[in-house]
């Protein structure tokens, strides 16, 4: 396999021209309900059902990213939560939490909760599921969640130093199978960088997810979060996340490629200049810079006010 920052102008061009054949010239600007734009909030919250609770401490999360998701570690919490977003027109949630030490979510204590979610309330529910079991796949499929995002990772030693697990190729493996079984549509992330901002098993993760090609694959970028073991590190670079959307493209023509929110802000519109030029289908987060390079590039853009991973409705002109 070639290094994936390894490539040129040429393959740059031959993946935009792919994508937009098999595509279309257009692009889905992603607005998710974590976020405000220009005064505009999104209408996809995350929401934690272990509250700010995590006890596998990776490296590059420490559970801060749960910090700011409202807690709905209670099954009733959560259905009340949900009754109260829709009323604000939200059009879903992503349900996240914290991990028990073997990269499991809690989730069969919430299965009864989100049935009543989805029997009570019109939202679209994805899972940032985790590492589960053939039963709690079967389970989450039947309570009614759309969808299961999934992080894909390609190095044993990743795992490892970052997620503290000495068996997670075998945990996604039998994880990946059961959701397959179930039924239950996945969205696979790929985080580049992952390994303390080296690219390490990238190459090897697209692999696995080109085994059972997805309808979309988001591709983000590992985060120096403030108070984490990766605060001082130094992020992968555009051109490292660009190799890994060409990579993405050459293996997998059909699946829809979206570059998503989490990533750092700093220097984001070199990325999202490249990852235009890669002719990606979805962009959660874009700069002003991103949407005018989009429009003086003939791309036809819609605006969603959702997770980058859902495509609800018709799109809009804006925000």
């Amino acid at each position: 396999m070639r290094p994936l920052d390894h490539w040129d102008d040429l393959q740059l061009e031959q993946a935009r021209e792919l994508s937009w054949a098999r595509h279309g010239k257009k692009i889905l600007f992603y607005l998710p309900g974590m976020f405000v734009r220009d005064g505009v909030q999104g209408q996809y919250p995350a929401l934690s059902v272990t509250g700010r609770d995590c006890a596998q401490h990776c490296a590059h999360c420490g559970g801060a990213l749960l910090q700011s998701m409202p807690d709905v570690s209670r099954p009733g919490s959560l259905l009340e939560k949900c009754r109260e977003l829709e009323a604000r027109g939200v059009q879903g949630v992503l349900l996240s939490g914290g991990c028990d030490g073997r990269g499991r979510v809690p989730w069969q204590n919430f299965i009864r909760a989100i049935a009543e979610v989805k029997r009570q309330t019109g939202l679209f529910v994805s899972v940032h599921c985790g590492m589960l079991d053939a039963a709690t796949a079967r389970d989450l499929k039947s309570a009614g969640a759309d969808q299961a995002l999934i992080d894909i990772i390609g190095s044993a030693e990743t795992y490892y130093k970052v997620y503290h697990l000495e068996d997670g190729p075998e945990l996604l493996d039998s994880s990946l199978d059961a959701l397959a079984r179930a039924g239950l549509p996945v969205v696979p992330h790929i985080v580049a960088g992952l390994h303390f901002g080296r690219l390490l098993g990238e190459n090897w993760a697209l692999e696995i997810v080109a085994r059972r090609p997805p309808a979309l694959l988001v591709i983000v970028a590992c985060m120096n979060l403030p108070g984490t073991d990766m605060a001082a590190m130094t992020p992968p670079g555009a051109r490292e996340v660009c190799g890994v959307i060409l990579r993405a493209r050459e293996l997998m023509p059909d699946t829809e490629i979206s570059l998503g929110c989490a990533r750092p802000r700093k220097g984001a519109a070199d990325l999202e200049e490249l990852a235009l030029l890669a002719g990606v289908n979805r962009m959660a987060l874009p700069s002003q810079e991103a949407v005018a390079m989009a429009a003086g590039m003939g791309l036809e853009a819609q605006f969603r006010k959702t997770c980058c991973s859902v495509r609800l409705g018709e799109g809009t002109a804006g925000w």
